[in-house]
């Protein structure tokens, strides 16, 4: 009987192994129990394989099904799926009847072709254990391509020709992050940031250009050169009781340091200088080896203490180590207060100037902070989020003042910035989002000696974020600087810088 059924295998392989393993004719089931042994949506007490499948379950414990929770009994299968559904069968037999031994054989060219590549599983699986990346350390990455180009224009011809044609081309740049997060206890973090890049320093979102100001977000390239990987960040975090944690590392940003930061203007990064919250010398971009603390009890208030050495890593106390003259250091404090929809910060940075650790300044007033001496630098920032994404955007603000030390007649002691960011979340389609922000980088307002200087510069950026999927989103975006080139502008002359580019972007 059972070498009858499997000649004619049109139903799945578990009705015949039933008729096999239990005798069965098409039950009358007129006063059969409950059905609670198989649960498949589409097998009802009158079907006639009903009985076969709840002594299968019954008396072996093997039976199959589809995911989907139907059994589909009336739908063919092949014999590498009977095969397959016999072998996992197999191990719950106890008993090794006549009818058993049958299918076995029939279906004995196909158990062996599954048993070899099980046992080829088994192996791989086995090398796989052997050599598996650690189970405590989570990778993930972000790749960016942008393709783009400035054009700069105003009255004086020939500055407009040198830019056009040293900055103007169309260009296609690219920046990798891959993110190696460590976690020993579970409540401690070691983080480590491959990067590499293409946006060297004479490329236009690199860097490049009559100013700093263009610089992209995601803008990256290591000493080695275009595309050269190189440790981006290197740093470890770790609890002290329930409300301090403490960060430190021979590669950290004052960003890594601090607990929050007081905008909701933060995706995607499109020009830098509009990520630092308008106080773009309190808030600065300074990286090295550094060490901090922050004290978050419980609620919303925040405060946070971190000193960072961009020349931490020199022996030479002429030229670099830790807490020196020539540490190129960064000393910041900040307190502030973050809430479901809102938050507010105050900050104070004490900078040694040089280095260029206040990056996004025009070019006169980061000329004259890369002298020797200090900078205090104050900043105060405050965002607000809607309840519900819709027509309402999100708004930050920030403004920063500077004070520095300066000998010389003519030299920068004031300095300001500010920014406003505006955010629409879900805009037009759920997942897109649409964001414009304007402010001044760091520019001078006042001189040594009582001179009053005209180093103003608005700067812009607009952008649409199409988010594809999960994973990818593509942002095109523009920029604009109406005198990139601050006080250096000639006497008399207008000098202005667009920029149009699309960026996209890859997550994993």
């Amino acid at each position: 009987m059972a070498s009858s059924h499997v000649r004619q295998l049109v139903a799945p392989a578990a009705v015949v192994l039933s008729l096999a393993c239990a005798p069965l004719a098409r039950a009358q089931v007129s006063n059969v129990s409950p059905f609670t042994a198989v649960q498949f949506t589409d097998v009802m007490p009158t079907d006639w394989a009903y009985q076969a499948l709840q002594n299968l379950v019954e008396k072996h414990g093997c039976v199959a099904g589809y995911p989907s929770g139907r059994f589909q009994g009336q739908q063919s299968i092949s014999r590498y799926e009977a095969a397959a559904l016999l072998n996992a069968c197999l191990d719950r037999i106890t008993a090794m009847t006549d009818e058993v031994k049958e299918l076995i054989h029939v279906f004995r060219r196909e158990l062996a072709i599954i048993q070899g590549r099980v046992d080829g599983f088994e192996a791989r699986l086995g090398e796989l254990e052997a050599t598996q990346f650690s189970t405590t350390t989570k990778l993930s990455g972000i790749a960016t391509f942008v393709v783009g180009a400035n054009h700069f224009s105003g009255s004086d011809d020939e500055l407009v020709d040198q830019n056009n044609q040293g900055f103007g081309a169309t260009t296609f740049n690219n920046d990798l992050q891959l993110i190696l997060e460590t976690s020993f206890s579970g409540k401690d973090l070691l983080t480590a940031t491959l990067r590499a890049g293409n946006f060297g320093g004479e490329t236009p979102f690199g860097g490049g250009g009559p100013s700093s100001l263009a610089t992209l977000g995601n803008a990256s390239q290591g000493d080695g050169g275009p595309n050269h990987v190189f440790i981006d960040k290197l740093f470890y975090s770790f609890p002290i009781g329930d409300s301090i944690t403490v960060t430190g590392g021979p590669n950290v940003g004052q960003d890594d340091m601090l607990p929050f930061w007081p905008t909701f203007y933060n995706s995607p990064p499109i020009l830098d200088a509009l990520t630092l919250n308008g106080a773009l010398a309190a808030y600065n971009n300074n990286q090295g080896a550094g060490v901090g603390m922050t004290w978050a009890p419980d609620g919303g208030f925040r405060f946070t203490a971190n000193y960072v050495a961009a020349n931490g890593a020199l022996s030479d106390s002429s030229s670099g180590g830790l807490a020196t003259d020539h540490a190129g250091g960064t000393g910041t404090v900040q307190l502030g207060w973050e809430a479901d929809g809102w938050a507010i910060a105050g900050i104070y940075s004490m900078i040694q100037n040089g280095n260029d650790l206040i990056a996004y300044a025009t070019p006169f007033t980061q000329a004259q902070l890369g002298q020797a001496g200090d900078t205090h630098a104050f900043g105060l920032s405050a965002a607000w989020h809607p309840a519900d994404a819709g027509w309402m955007p999100s708004i930050s603000v920030g403004w920063g003042i500077n004070n520095s030390d300066s000998q010389q007649k003519g030299q920068v002691t004031t300095s300001q910035s500010w920014s406003v960011g505006l955010m629409w979340d879900d805009l037009f389609a759920e997942g897109n989002s649409a964001g414009m922000a304007v402010g001044q980088p760091v520019f001078a307002t006042a001189l040594q000696g009582g001179d009053t200087p005209n180093d103003g510069n608005y700067i812009w950026e607009w952008w649409y974020q199409f988010q594809l999927s999960d994973a990818i989103s593509v942002t095109p975006a523009l920029i604009y600087f109406s005198r990139p080139m601050g006080q250096n502008t000639p006497s008399g002359e207008t000098f202005s810088q667009l920029g149009g580019l699309v960026m996209t972007t890859f997550s994993f």
